[in-house]
């Protein structure tokens, strides 16, 4: 098979690296290693919430609900996905957190890849 694909399932794949698919953080070689974006399927229990505030934040992001309801905390406003298709997309330096309201699933595309943001898992009801 050509090193330069790659079939999966994001679940599975997922399950092992925090939802991320895609980003720095894969093997040198892998064809999902990049620095130039990151890309993240969210499954998320009603109650999960981020373990700490996103700050100095140096991307862009985009979350695309698949499934359920989720909020997001910016300093200014709460944005609430409640449909799927909603999304929000914030750019850099702009602090964020979130909260699951119901079981939800999201897509989050992140540009470009830098080490140095990973937090902890998300905190469970």
């Amino acid at each position: 098979m050509d090193d330069s694909v790659y079939v999966g399932n994001a679940g599975r794949d997922g399950a092992g690296n925090g939802g991320w698919l895609l980003g720095h953080f894969m093997a040198d070689g892998d064809v999902r290693h990049s620095t130039d974006v990151e890309v993240k399927w969210g499954v998320h229990a009603a109650g999960e919430r981020r373990e700490r505030w996103a700050t100095g934040e140096r991307r862009t992001a985009l979350l695309v609900l698949v499934s359920g309801a989720f909020r997001v905390e910016l300093p200014d406003r709460t944005v609430r996905l409640g449909m799927s298709g909603d999304y929000l997309l914030w750019g850099r330096g702009v602090d964020h957190s979130w909260y699951a309201e119901r079981d939800s699933v999201l897509v989050t595309v992140r540009w470009p890849s830098v080490p140095g943001y990973r937090v902890g898992p998300p905190v469970r009801p």
